[in-house]
């Protein structure tokens, strides 16, 4: 059973001589070929992090579970490394390399790629915003990279990431935010959509006034736009008038904001047995959001 965890890769010793293993560092060098599109087996002990991961915390319990599961089916999934002298550096799979660790493997299936510093952060980026447990700030804070350190400009970064400039720019928009709202929008507080509201107000201090606002009254997006329009313009902002909510209707309406990330309102007519929810959207980026969490 254990030899047909291993069989999805050869060790390198099959595959390259010691010397060629320590002297091969570019798709130019001879011996090279053999690196490219190969799965190979490589000692752990040979391995060691990418000091510029983006990810930076790893859950210790997590970890031990996925160490179980590889002790029982193995590595399904090879790491992506780069080839640095006799060593290789981690690009992607780092999670799986010290699960693989925790479990006492000795040796772990990767897939060798030759590239440069450059490359290797940028893969290691964009690799990083593919996850789907990133919060809205870990993904603005990597698209900042992306543009600072590699040099992409918004138009290159939004083909490579597969995303809308539009969705980019808003996204890195939550970097203008105080560090309490941050900090707030990362342990879910409150929602990045809340966080957009906040940012239409340069004033840090009026950001922090609409964020204590939010979270003391449990207001929903809509109503932290409105209080934003407030804080801004309190002389037109007129509230309009609309019949009054249950509690437990505000609980839904906050609940569906919080989830969907998107403007929702219940209204309600009559005495309150009927109505309707309205949700609003402003790009195809909600709205594809709003359609994921119903499966449509």
């Amino acid at each position: 059973m254990k030899d047909k965890k291993r069989a999805m890769g050869r060790g390198l010793g099959a595959i390259l001589s010691a010397e060629s293993k320590a002297t091969i560092n570019s798709a130019t060098d001879e011996g090279a070929d053999k690196f490219v599109g190969n799965i190979v087996e490589v000692q752990i002990e040979d391995i060691y992090p990418n000091a510029s991961q983006p990810r930076t915390y790893f859950d210790e319990r997590a970890l031990n579970e996925l160490a179980q599961s590889i002790r029982n089916l193995g590595v399904i999934q090879p790491i992506t490394v780069r080839k640095e002298g006799g060593k290789f550096e981690i690009i992607s799979g780092e999670r799986r390399y010290r699960a693989s660790k925790i479990a006492g493997l000795a040796s772990i299936p990767a897939y060798i790629r030759l590239v440069n510093d450059q490359e290797l952060l940028e893969m290691a980026l964009v690799e990083n915003i593919q996850r789907e447990d990133l919060d809205a700030i870990e993904v603005a804070l990597t698209y900042q990279r992306l543009l600072d350190e590699i040099g992409l400009t918004q138009e290159s970064l939004s083909q490579r990431v597969g995303k809308e400039r539009s969705t980019i720019t808003n996204s890195i928009r939550l970097l203008r935010l105080t560090p309490e709202v941050q900090n707030a929008i990362r342990s879910g507080e409150i929602s990045a959509g809340h966080g957009r509201a906040i940012i239409s107000l340069e004033d840090p201090e009026a950001q922090n006034i609409l964020f204590r606002k939010i979270v003391n009254e449990g207001l929903n997006v809509r109503q932290a736009e409105f209080a934003s329009t407030q804080l801004k313009n309190p002389e037109k902002a007129e509230p309009k008038t609309k019949s009054v909510l249950p509690n437990s209707l505000k609980r839904v309406q906050k609940s569906l904001a919080d989830a969907l990330e998107v403007n929702v309102e219940i209204k309600t007519s009559g005495k309150g047995d009927k109505g309707k929810i309205v949700l609003d959207f402003k790009n195809q980026d909600d709205l594809d959001n709003i359609l994921s969490h119903f499966r449509l």
